[in-house]
């Protein structure tokens, strides 16, 4: 990068707006995880926008749950979610209270701390796969259910905060349908990423889960 990131921590008005404005604002933004084994500081380069009721691809698309309570506000909370038994995914609140809506966090260039990201990522060949898609981010920044509900614009030493870093430019940013969702919400172009560059996931269209006949079906 040719100049050096803004260290200005972003503040909380910057998330109450609507989510398709805050997710594209997001890319090339600065991620910090502050965690006993250290710090680590991220470059956001691929995001995808959900937006609550209106979204049938939203986790709050029916309504309030325990689950998903931290969707609804206020702003500059992180939503964090357990999927497919393995995987943890990290996504930024934002929008006025009250009304869900979040941005997942799909991708970033490592910019410092890569050797712990490293340790935690075994199977990454490259630096640039250390966060290539969501579940990969979660894993090099250690995120958990531990971190749901964190306030990113509580200050320097909180777990996870944003900074203004380097916004990327305009003509940069691309935008298409999220990955892997289905029905009504897959044809929504809200998945944005920086063009060209490595750190950003491959898209993948959806593809319909078989179901075990002996269980119960579960809702995202």
């Amino acid at each position: 990068m040719s100049e050096s990131p803004d260290r200005t921590p972003l503040p909380r008005a910057f998330f109450d707006r609507p989510v398709l404005e805050v997710a594209p604002d997001l890319l090339g933004r600065t991620l910090v995880r502050n965690s006993p084994d250290g710090r680590i500081e991220l470059r956001l380069t691929e995001v995808e926008a959900y937006a609550g009721a209106i979204d049938p691809g939203s986790h709050a698309f029916r309504g309030r749950t325990a689950r998903n309570a931290v969707m609804f506000g206020p702003p500059g909370h992180a939503y964090v979610y357990f999927t497919y038994g393995m995987w943890h995914c990290l996504n930024l609140v934002c929008g006025p209270e009250g009304h869900a809506s979040g941005v997942l966090l799909r991708a970033g260039e490592i910019l410092s701390g890569a050797e712990q990201a490293r340790k935690r990522r075994l199977s990454a060949r490259y630096d640039t796969e250390l966060a290539k898609g969501p579940a990969r981010l979660a894993t090099a920044l250690d995120v958990s259910l531990s971190l749901n509900g964190t306030d990113t614009c509580a200050g320097p030493d909180t777990p996870l905060s944003v900074l203004t870093g380097t916004p990327a430019a305009r003509d940069q940013v691309r935008s298409g349908p999220r990955t892997g969702v289905g029905g009504d919400g897959a044809p929504h172009p809200w998945r944005f990423w920086i063009e060209g560059d490595r750190t950003v996931s491959p898209y993948r269209a959806h593809t319909p889960r078989k179901r075990r006949l002996d269980s119960g079906a579960t809702d995202a």
